[in-house]
């Protein structure tokens, strides 16, 4: 049975990141961003049970934002 494979889709085109994802992606490290992500109130990450999920456009926002990180 042929099956086909699946296409990789590129980091900038995701709109859901992993943290190892995101730190490829961004250059922030990863260390860096399980701290930001602890921050109360921050926008970019949604929480699956215990995994975070990072919202690419969000993140970019904050980077854009930032004054340093």
């Amino acid at each position: 049975m042929y099956t086909p494979k699946k296409k990789e889709v590129p980091i900038w085109e995701k709109p859901l990141l992993t943290i190892d994802e995101a730190n490829a992606y961004s250059g922030i490290g990863r260390n860096k961003l399980l701290e930001l992500t602890e921050r109360k109130g921050c926008k970019f990450v949604v929480w699956r049970d215990r995994t975070r999920i990072i919202k690419r456009e969000k993140l970019d926002e904050f980077i854009d934002n930032a004054y340093s990180i």
